[in-house]
């Protein structure tokens, strides 16, 4: 299945994403850092979201509508008193199909499985507000996770198409990491 397949395939670039975001977790001491923090999830999947619109609908994924998307990491800055950042100059992979696309959902649809750790984290630095987006789905994480990667599957049920998927997905790694590394918590 490729869910797996990218999983496996991209550990490498998950990690080295996992790390620096942690890293600058730690440096986060007020709401303002967690805003400034925000904002590299807004930038990325702000962009992202441009990226594959062309690509999802409810064929491919029946319940795009209800995901959580850059709305949600925009209304918790703004509960933090932050305001986002828009930029234009952030690269993202080049998404050319529905599989391309939700191979980039892929990592962005992982980050709210990993969410509530992120919320546990925060809390421990004295941050309660601006959590809705690392919330997640609440009780319904894990069936969402299930949804999405079902419809990952069915669009990569080629395995000759899983290597540009699997490329995909570590680009999207990558890029992300590159946002979180040109800018820094205050």
């Amino acid at each position: 299945m490729l869910s797996q397949y990218i999983k496996e395939s991209t550990k490498s670039a998950h990690q080295a994403l996992e790390g620096t975001v942690v890293r600058q977790m730690k440096a986060i001491r007020s709401e303002a850092d967690y805003a400034d923090f925000l904002n590299n999830f807004y930038i990325y999947f702000n962009a992202i979201e441009k990226a594959i619109l062309p690509y999802i609908n409810t064929d491919v994924l029946h319940d795009y509508a209800d995901r959580r998307k850059s709305d949600y990491i925009k209304a918790d800055i703004e509960s933090l008193g932050g305001t986002v950042e828009n930029r234009s100059d952030i690269k993202v992979p080049e998404i050319s199909n529905p599989l391309e696309a939700l191979s980039a959902l892929y990592v962005l649809e992982g980050s709210v499985m990993g969410g509530p750790i992120i919320v546990q984290m925060l809390n421990k630095y004295g941050i309660h507000k601006g959590t809705s987006f690392f919330s997640g789905y609440g009780e319904d994480t894990a069936k969402m996770w299930g949804i999405f990667t079902a419809a990952l599957n069915a669009q990569g049920e080629n395995p000759d198409t899983h290597p540009k998927a699997i490329e995909i997905a570590n680009e999207t790694f990558s890029r992300f990491g590159d946002v979180f590394n040109t800018t820094q918590v205050s």
